[in-house]
């Protein structure tokens, strides 16, 4: 078990251990509690130019050697995600969930 606050801000890397972004936020099911994506930031300059992605939370694995998670996701990948935005009012909409399900080809695990 980990506190949340703990996971955000920790770095996702590739198979090959280059950095591909950082965990901001990790995005819950609200019935269940389980993690279901988090937002991923790449990019930017002190805040200016930061880009937000959504990935599954089941594609990330620690790793304690770089104190970081894993990802077989590519960079590519991430940078073609759904964006996320911390005051996306459309996030709780199905259109939105669809989307986010048919990029990643992921099976609904219940409403988010």
């Amino acid at each position: 078990m980990i506190e949340s606050d703990r996971v955000e801000g920790t770095a996702v890397y590739n198979p090959h251990g280059t950095q591909i972004g950082t965990i901001k936020r990790l995005l819950i099911e609200k019935v269940s509690g389980r993690v279901l994506y988090v937002d991923v930031t790449f990019g930017g300059f002190f805040g200016l130019g930061v880009h937000h992605r959504t990935i599954p939370w089941d594609k990330l694995s620690y790793d304690k050697e770089f104190e970081g998670y894993r990802t077989d996701v590519t960079e590519a990948q991430v940078q073609g995600a759904p964006a996320f935005y911390g005051d996306d009012t459309v996030w709780p909409d199905r259109r939105r969930e669809q989307e986010m399900r048919d990029y990643w080809h992921d099976i609904p695990r219940g409403p988010i």
